[in-house]
C-alpha cells in the first residue's frame, strides 16, 4: 500500500522547528511512518523552478494538506496573498484532506490577514489549538489516526487512541481529572479550568470523542484502570544479594491510575535506597539524597510507563539489589533505533502520546525526549556509573548502586531498631500537631497511598506518633502529633547532625 503524502504548510519563519520536528517524529513513529511520507520544502534539494510553482505542485501530489497557523501572515505577493494561504486555497479547490491546528494566540496578537485566513479555515474545518510542540504532536497523532479510520485504512487504533467499545463517563473519578487540571494549571499554563465540563477537558486531551473514551482517558483517570486493562500494574521486588533468588524479601503489586502506579513504584524504591541526611547548619530544614538521585529512578519507571506496550499480558516490573536498581517493560525502541542513540540528543517518539502527553503537562515528564540522557548525566553528577539501557524482548533500564553502598545508620534498640528512611524524614520535620494533608504537603509528596502505608501508618505501629483524636479516628478534625517515644527519636536524630 502506497504511503499518504502529507503537505506540511506554515509560514516557515515563524515555525521552523516545529515544521521538523513534525516531520521526523511521523517519519519515525511506528505506526504513522508506515502509512504517512510529509513533505518538507526546506528538505528538497535546490532545484530550477519558482518556489511558489513547485510549492503548489506539491500540494497537488499530496493526500492531506496540514496547516500550521500562528501569529504571522507571511511574505505577500504583489496581489497580497502570502504562500501559506495560496497553498490552502489550492487544497480546498482540490478537494484535499485539510488538518489545521492554530497557537493558542489572542486574535489581537495575530496579523489582521492572518485572522482572515483563520476565518476562511473556520468556514469548512473544525480546527484544533495548541500551545507547544508536545500538543501539537498529540494533536496531529490523534487527526492522523482518526484518518487512517475514516479511510478504512486500519480497523483498530494504536492502542492508547482506540476509543473501548462500553466504557462510559461514568467509569472515571472527576476528583482525579479536576486534581490533574489544578496541577497542570500551576506547571504548564494548562488553558482549561478545573470547573470546565469533563467533556470538554478530555476532548482537549484528545482522550475522548463521539461520546466515548479512548483506552488513554482510562489508564489516566478511570476509577479502577484495572477493570479494563488487568495487566496495567508495576510490580516490584527487592533482593538481598545480586540476583533473582527465594525468599523475596519484599514484593508489591501496584494498581491504579498510571499517576499513581508512578507514584507507589517510586516510593517502594526509595524506601529500599540509603538516604544521608546531610548538616543543618546552612539550612532551616535538614537536607539529605538518596544513594541514587531521586529523578534517576523516577524517570526510569515514568518511561516504562509511558513507552510500554499495553497489549502485552506482561507487566512492568521494578527490581531493586544490594548493587543496582532494575526497571523492565513490555515495549520496543521505534524502528531504527539503538540503545547507544538513549544516550544522544534525540527526538521524542513515545509509543503512546496521548498517555505521555498528559504525564508531561502533570510535570511527571519534564522535558520530551531528554529521559535517557538525563538519567546518564544526572547519575554521572552523583559520582556513579552509566546507567545501561537494553532492548531484548523487553526494553530494561539498569541503575547501579555506589561501589559501596552506604548503611543507614540505625537508631538506638531502645527507640526503634527497624526505622525505615521515610519514618526517619517524618520524625524529623514533625513539629506540634498536624492534619495528614499538612504533613504530607511538609513531606513533598503526591500519591496519598504512598504516604498512607510508607509514612503515617508505619510511624502509627511503631508509636513515633498519635491520633489527636484516637476514638475517632476518621474525624475531620484529626490531627496527629509525636508521642514521648517520637521525641525522643527527633532529639537523637538531630544529636547525629
Amino acid at each position: 500500500m502506497a504511503k499518504r503524502k502529507i503537505f506540511i504548510s506554515s509560514v516557515q519563519s515563524e515555525f521552523s522547528a516545529e515544521r521538523k520536528a513534525l516531520h521526523e517524529y511521523i517519519c519515525a513513529d511506528p505506526l504513522l511512518g508506515k502509512f504517512f511520507d510529509p513533505f518538507l520544502f526546506e528538505l528538497l534539494p535546490a532545484v530550477d523552478q519558482r518556489a511558489d510553482a513547485l510549492y503548489l505542485k506539491e500540494v497537488e501530489q499530496s493526500d492531506i494538506y496540514l496547516g500550521i497557523f500562528g501569529k504571522d501572515y507571511g511574505y505577500e505577493n504583489k496581489d497580497g496573498i502570502s504562500p501559506t494561504e495560496k497553498e490552502f486555497n489550492h487544497a480546498t479547490a482540490l478537494h484535499k484532506t485539510r488538518l489545521v491546528f492554530l497557537t493558542n494566540h489572542a486574535a489581537n496578537e495575530r496579523h489582521p490577514k492572518e485572522n482572515q485566513l483563520i476565518a476562511k479555515a473556520q468556514e469548512v474545518l473544525v480546527r484544533k489549538k495548541f500551545s507547544n510542540i508536545i500538543e501539537l504532536k498529540a494533536t496531529v497523532y490523534a487527526s492522523l489516526v482518526r484518518y487512517l479510520e475514516e479511510k478504512e485504512i486500519i480497523r483498530t487504533g494504536p492502542f492508547d487512541a482506540t476509543l473501548h467499545s462500553t466504557a462510559t463517563l461514568d467509569e472515571l473519578d472527576i476528583e482525579k481529572l479536576r486534581s490533574f487540571v489544578r496541577l497542570t494549571n500551576a506547571r504548564r499554563g494548562f488553558p482549561l479550568a478545573e470547573t470546565e465540563s469533563m467533556e470538554k477537558i478530555l476532548t482537549h486531551l484528545n482522550l475522548y470523542t463521539s461520546g466515548r473514551i479512548t483506552h488513554a482517558g482510562l489508564l489516566l483517570f478511570a476509577k479502577d484502570p484495572q477493570r479494563f486493562f488487568i495487566n496495567s500494574e508495576v510490580r516490584c521486588a527487592s533482593f538481598a544479594g545480586t540476583v533473582v533468588e527465594k525468599p523475596i524479601p519484599s514484593y508489591k503489586v501496584f494498581k491504579g491510575t498510571l499517576f499513581e502506579l508512578a507514584d507507589q513504584a517510586l516510593e517502594f524504591v526509595l524506601n529500599k535506597l540509603d538516604y544521608r541526611i546531610e548538616t543543618r547548619a546552612e539550612h532551616l530544614s535538614i537536607p539529605g539524597a538518596y544513594e541514587i538521585p531521586k529523578e534517576v529512578i523516577a524517570e526510569g519507571i515514568v518511561n516504562a510507563i509511558a513507552h510500554r506496550d499495553y497489549t502485552s499480558n506482561a507487566s512492568v516490573q521494578v527490581m531493586v539489589f544490594r548493587d543496582r536498581v532494575e526497571i523492565w517493560n513490555p515495549g520496543a525502541l521505534p524502528m531504527g533505533w539503538t540503545v547507544e542513540r538513549l544516550k544522544q540528543l534525540h527526538t521524542s517518539v513515545p509509543a503512546n502520546p496521548l498517555i505521555a502527553e498528559p504525564l508531561y503537562l502533570a510535570g511527571y515528564i519534564e522535558r520530551m525526549g531528554t529521559g535517557t540522557t538525563d538519567m546518564v548525566n544526572w547519575c554521572t553528577a552523583a559520582g556513579l556509573k552509566e546507567p545501561v539501557f537494553s532492548q531484548d524482548v523487553d526494553f530494561r533500564s539498569i541503575v547501579y548502586r555506589p561501589n559501596t553502598p552506604q548503611v543507614t545508620p540505625q537508631v538506638t534498640p531502645q527507640v526503634t531498631p527497624q526505622v525505615t528512611p521515610q519514618v526517619e524524614m517524618l520524625v524529623r520535620i514533625f513539629e506540634g500537631e498536624k492534619t495528614r494533608d499538612e504533613v504530607q504537603a511538609d513531606l513533598g509528596l503526591k500519591d496519598r497511598k504512598s504516604f498512607r502505608i510508607l509514612y503515617l501508618k508505619e510511624a502509627l505501629e511503631q508509636q513515633l506518633i498519635e491520633m489527636t483524636i484516637p476514638a475517632k479516628p476518621s474525624s475531620k478534625n484529626q490531627k496527629y502529633r509525636l508521642t514521648p517515644k517520637g521525641k525522643a527519636l527527633k532529639v537523637q536524630l538531630i544529636k547525629k547532625n
